[in-house]
């Protein structure tokens, strides 16, 4: 098992709260995910299930995005165009919360409507 937690800070000036997340992987003899589960004590959570996780963190000394793509080896593939899907839309609120930059945000959201329309995700 291949065990990855992260520890979130609430305030960057004085820490008053550290938050705990907590990602376990199960491995096949391939090394290959076999299980996903995740508890982030918090929010509630106490080792759920998954299938599939994207975590991405920002590199500021390199200016680079390091991320760890997982899923396990019975995740649906209609699940995974779903899941994408899901994903670029939240990606699309975030950036635009994240630098109020409306044009491109909708952009961005025209993009994740033809994407969902290409995958016969919307009717």
């Amino acid at each position: 098992m291949v065990f990855l937690q992260l520890k979130l800070n609430q305030l960057t000036m004085a820490i008053a709260h550290e938050s705990t997340i907590e990602l376990t992987v199960g491995l096949d003899e391939n090394r290959v995910p076999e299980t996903l589960n995740w508890s982030a004590k918090d929010g509630g959570v106490d080792g759920e299930e998954a299938k599939a996780m994207l975590l991405s963190v920002w590199d500021h000394n390199q200016k680079e995005t390091l991320s760890i793509d997982l899923w396990t080896k019975d995740m649906p593939v209609d699940e995974m165009k779903l899941f994408f899907h899901q994903t670029l839309v939240s990606m699309t609120q975030t950036f635009v919360r994240a630098t109020q930059d409306e044009k491109m945000g909708a952009t961005m959201k025209d993009f994740t409507d033809y994407f969902a329309e290409k995958l016969e995700l919307k009717a």
